[in-house]
């Protein structure tokens, strides 16, 4: 597949077909997974993006929140905040977008084998870590504790509901969920998710962390990840920024010293630790 970076490069640009909408599921009130229809075969890591367009309105960086090992559709879930990402939610079947990738780099999830996997996500952070957890599932001899701590601000925001009451009911998997705020008819935690850390059991000398969600979230969740024990290298999150071209091109996505689109979305926190720190950028 033809990207902006072949163009920088000289390559002529040649226009990958449209990939055909095959579903759409409503997850929450604003919140849509779409299954797409790739007319070649595609593979990607967790962790990984695509760049959906839709002609005549725009494109948006969409992390895939699908199972790598599966064939067939390839799953986006996608939150209505802008032009873009309304016009994608408002797809239906036969519906056709634009679609290229994958980009970016993914979670390790090789290199946290034979260790605890510790998931922490907050709103619709969720997407870009369910990838991972299907890595882990399918792969759950050669981990150790797998623990998701998942935190939205209501009830009615949270996704995959009918899939954390499946994983809840599983012996291998621990599964703690939290609201910021809820009624009487909510019977779980409430609070915010990075109180859950301290909290969960797990190995914290031997565990790798995956956390994506608002910058602040990810900021206490580290916090509260390395005040368990976790070491810095083994602390890993994904940064959503201004990603308008995905080839390292346009500089919207800097952070510091780096482009999210080029080196990232998932980053190591150690090298990264300076520049989250700085609100301001």
């Amino acid at each position: 597949m033809r990207t902006l970076a072949d163009v920088a490069a000289g390559r002529p640009w040649t226009e990958s077909p449209p990939w055909r909408v095959t579903a759409s599921r409503p997850e929450s009130r604003d919140t849509v997974t779409l299954e797409l229809e790739p007319p070649e075969p595609f593979s990607f890591q967790p962790g990984q993006f695509n760049m959906l367009r839709v002609p005549g309105i725009g494109e948006v960086p969409i992390s895939i929140s699908g199972d790598p090992s599966a064939a067939g559709a390839v799953l986006h879930t996608i939150r209505d905040v802008g032009a873009v990402t309304h016009a994608l939610c408002e797809s239906r079947p036969g519906h056709q977008i634009g679609v290229r990738g994958p980009y970016g780099t993914s979670w390790p999830v090789q290199a946290a084998e034979g260790g605890d996997v510790v998931i922490v996500a907050g709103g619709i952070g969720l997407p870009p870590l369910r990838p991972a957890i299907y890595h882990v599932l399918a792969h759950r001899e050669s981990f150790g504790r797998l623990v998701l701590l998942y935190g939205a601000r209501t009830p009615s925001d949270l996704l995959f509901t009918s899939e954390l009451g499946t994983w809840r009911s599983r012996f291998d998997l621990t599964v703690e969920v939290t609201v910021d705020t809820a009624g009487r008819d909510w019977h779980g935690n409430v609070g915010v998710v990075p109180d859950l850390i301290g909290r969960a059991a797990f190995d914290p000398g031997k565990s790798v962390a995956f956390t994506v969600g608002p910058e602040i979230m990810m900021r206490f969740a580290v916090r509260a990840l390395l005040a368990a024990g976790v070491p810095e290298d083994r602390v890993f999150l994904s940064m959503e920024r201004d990603m308008q071209c995905a080839a390292a091109l346009c500089g919207h996505c800097q952070l510091g010293p780096f482009l999210v689109c080029r080196d990232g979305p998932v980053f190591c926190y150690r090298p990264l630790a300076r520049w989250l720190g700085v609100r301001e950028l």
